[in-house]
């Protein structure tokens, strides 16, 4: 017989445990379903968000622009600094930390909460039913609630003209875990998440190029603040190009270079 709760929440993404804690507080017996995983293989609550997306990005342009500055702006105020070198090893492992940081307090608000996490694939069946197939296993188990609520998130799409490539093409998440700068970084997308994570490569040496299908620049945003963004990173030393189709990509030799893998991602 199936396990039964009040509420069953697909997803642990910035909207899945709100909503979990926000249903237990409510005294509802509340369990949520979730399958990412650290890299030592352990449940990792937050979603793309904490996981892969906002949280680690910003840490790196964090970091990144602290590099930039104290290259080329800390003069001007009369702090001269010798020889700054880059320890990218260290820089990402900050960036981790942060991350695990944050998605050990989730885990921690869940379990203060009492809410059950399970860890795994969940797929919605008829009649309130949800089979929850954990990490590593082929049988799935079944729950039952009242109610469900569907927060599993979202991937980026595939682009057949630019399938992933080992470390030559990624997607965000490979352009977050390069363990050296590349010399070249071409950028298929040039929307919030192609944009940081070119910030990124570029503050730490990288000659980067942004490939933007569209002929506007920022098109979602008001126009003065795109035209003025759009300044910002060219002088920043992006190379934004409009109206950019990418109709095919070679891998040619193993030349430290790493290009984009997914649309609006690195």
């Amino acid at each position: 017989m199936a396990k039964r709760y009040d509420v069953i929440i697909v997803g642990a993404g910035p909207a899945g445990y709100v909503a979990a804690i926000r249903c237990a507080q409510l005294g509802l017996n509340t369990a949520c379903v979730d399958q990412w995983l650290d890299k030592k293989g352990k449940p990792s609550p937050g979603g793309t968000c904490l996981n892969v997306g906002c949280i680690p990005s910003k840490a790196l342009l964090e970091s990144s622009g602290l590099y930039q500055q104290a290259q080329q702006s800390m003069a001007q105020h009369g702090i001269n600094i010798e020889k700054v070198t880059l320890d990218l090893k260290t820089m990402m492992a900050r960036k981790d930390k942060v991350v695990s940081d944050l998605t050990t307090g989730v885990r921690g608000l869940l379990k203060a909460n009492g809410i059950t996490t399970l860890s795994g694939r969940a797929r919605l069946l008829a009649n309130k039913q949800v089979a929850v197939t954990s990490v590593g296993k082929k049988k799935a188990e079944g729950f039952e609630a009242e109610h469900i609520i569907l927060a599993p998130g979202s991937r980026p799409i595939d682009i057949p003209v630019a399938p992933l490539q080992g470390n030559d093409i990624v997607d965000s998440s490979g352009a977050l875990e390069f363990d050296s700068v590349p010399k070249r970084l071409g950028i298929i997308g040039a929307g919030a998440i192609g944009l940081e994570l070119g910030s990124v490569w570029q503050r730490l040496g990288s000659d980067v190029v942004v490939l933007e299908a569209q002929d506007q620049f920022l098109t979602m945003t008001d126009e003065h603040i795109a035209r003025e963004a759009k300044r910002i990173f060219g002088k920043q030393g992006l190379d934004i190009r409009l109206g950019a189709r990418v109709t095919a990509c070679d891998v040619q030799g193993r030349t430290n270079t790493a290009g984009a893998g997914r649309a609006g991602a690195v």
